[in-house]
């Protein structure tokens, strides 16, 4: 009568049970279906830990793929795009985590929507159980929630938490950052989570819709590729980091360089970025075409190719690219921390027009 399928809700518990024990890791081995998930740090090897944990959502990413679904109508291939969204989330949460120095240990999904078609809920969970493989954390609970007078038709939503730990002596941002200390670029896959609302502006404004080829890649849709699923660091970031070779990082998302680089930064410094130094992905150079985005709107938006900023020092720079090289990752000097003059701002990108031209 209420329109909530309590069968529904069984099958899909029974559908990811054997998606989640696939998450398992060290500290966290039970099953779900409780009503809390454990975890035992010390079983995870930490001595002095410090907890860390984030919350995000998807943003809008998740209108690009509700519409983008409505172009396959079969099985997993429609629900390919639930898993990727599912990825971002796990992305968005334990990246944030990742870079107060903490390694992920567990995460926490939750799903909403007014009808629920289980192979759309398992597709989703099976993104976030990727994502955690990816991120070396364990799924360890989540929640489902079907709500028929919130969410219209095929509306849903996701949310999730992740969270580390991360010994109390290796703690990020480091009280050592100085002037003449090297910033590094891990690259992003595109737009990650971030400034959706800003691209399908453009994209309505162009006249393009998501079945459309790519202007900037015709070798794909527009929707497949602004599809692309957020990066995870953990894998290389945390070999840096137990080397001892990272003194603070900063995760690009909303804000862009401008908003979030200062805030790893103690007041008395700022980060010269140089654009030229890597090339922004051509999907940016076409939404700032198309959109009229003048460079400061694209440095406060989007990532423009860099998901990840590092701080390290000149005398380390080699030894951290070779660091995060060995453990898969491709890197980017792209500029470097200089004493900060009265009312000047904590992040200067030299070079944007590059971005525009």
């Amino acid at each position: 009568m209420a329109g909530v399928s309590i069968e529904a809700g069984n099958s899909l518990v029974q559908r990811i049970k054997p998606l989640v024990k696939q998450t398992r890791r060290t500290g966290a081995d039970g099953e779900i279906g409780g009503f809390g998930g454990l975890f035992d740090l010390k079983a995870a090897g930490f001595h002095d830990p410090v907890l860390v944990a984030g919350i995000d959502g998807i943003g809008t990413k998740i209108k690009v793929a509700q519409a983008v679904k409505k172009y396959d109508t079969v099985g997993m291939v429609r629900c390919r795009f639930l898993l990727i969204v599912g990825i971002d989330l796990v992305a968005m949460n334990v990246n944030d985590v990742l870079v107060q120095g903490a390694e992920p240990l567990f995460f926490l999904d939750y799903y909403a929507c007014g009808k629920l078609n289980v192979d759309d809920a398992v597709a989703f969970v099976k993104g976030v159980a990727d994502g955690c493989i990816q991120a070396g954390c364990a799924l360890l609970g989540g929640e489902t929630a079907e709500m028929p007078s919130l969410y219209a038709g095929d509306d849903f939503d996701g949310a999730g938490a992740a969270v580390g730990a991360v010994d109390r002596s290796k703690m990020l941002p480091r009280k050592d950052i100085q002037a003449g200390d090297v910033l590094l670029g891990l690259p992003s896959s595109g737009c990650h989570s971030n400034g959706f609302s800003l691209v399908r502006k453009t994209l309505e404004h162009a006249g393009v819709s998501y079945d459309d080829p790519a202007p900037w890649d015709p070798s794909t849709t527009v929707g497949k590729s602004l599809l692309a699923p957020t990066k995870i660091y953990c894998k290389a970031f945390l070999a840096a980091h137990k080397e001892g070779l990272i003194k603070a990082a900063s995760h690009i998302t909303g804000g862009g360089f401008l908003e979030n680089i200062p805030r790893m930064l103690p007041a008395s410094l700022t980060a010269r970025v140089h654009a030229s130094t890597w090339k922004a992905p051509s999907v940016f150079r076409w939404l700032a075409k198309a959109g009229n985005i003048q460079s400061e709107e694209l440095a406060k938006t989007f990532n423009m190719g860099i998901g990840m900023v590092l701080i390290v020092s000149l005398q380390n720079k080699q030894s951290a690219i070779s660091a995060l090289k060995h453990a898969g990752e491709e890197v980017y000097e792209i500029g470097k921390l200089e004493r900060r003059d009265e009312g000047t701002s904590q992040c200067i990108v030299e070079g944007w027009d590059v971005w525009t031209a």
